[in-house]
């Protein structure tokens, strides 16, 4: 189920355009990891990296991936980290308040 799981949450992902590019992020190769944890609730975590470590729209991208992933049944609670960018923490941070 997790392999599957995960399977999901790139497919929910791929529909998370760049929108410079207007391509997804998945399709950008922005999508470093994909990781489940079960406890009490099931909790996915995305690690996103910018292309570039300045780009205006790594909070908005990152947002969305919250957004898409969460929006599956199967998810109680999504975490996007954004690394390798200069505003990575605070990035970080809004995200997932």
């Amino acid at each position: 189920m997790t392999d599957e799981l995960v399977d999901k949450i790139k497919d929910a992902l791929s529909k998370v355009p760049d929108p410079h590019m207007g391509i997804s992020i998945m399709d950008m190769g922005l999508v470093e990891s994909v990781n489940i944890e079960k406890n009490d609730i099931t909790v996915a975590k995305v690690v996103i990296r910018p292309t570039n470590p300045g780009c205006m729209s790594a909070a908005g991208m990152a947002m969305n991936a919250r957004i898409a992933v969460e929006g599956l049944d199967e998810i109680d609670k999504a975490e996007v980290i954004v690394e390798g960018h200069m505003m990575s923490e605070a990035i970080t941070d809004m995200v997932n308040k």
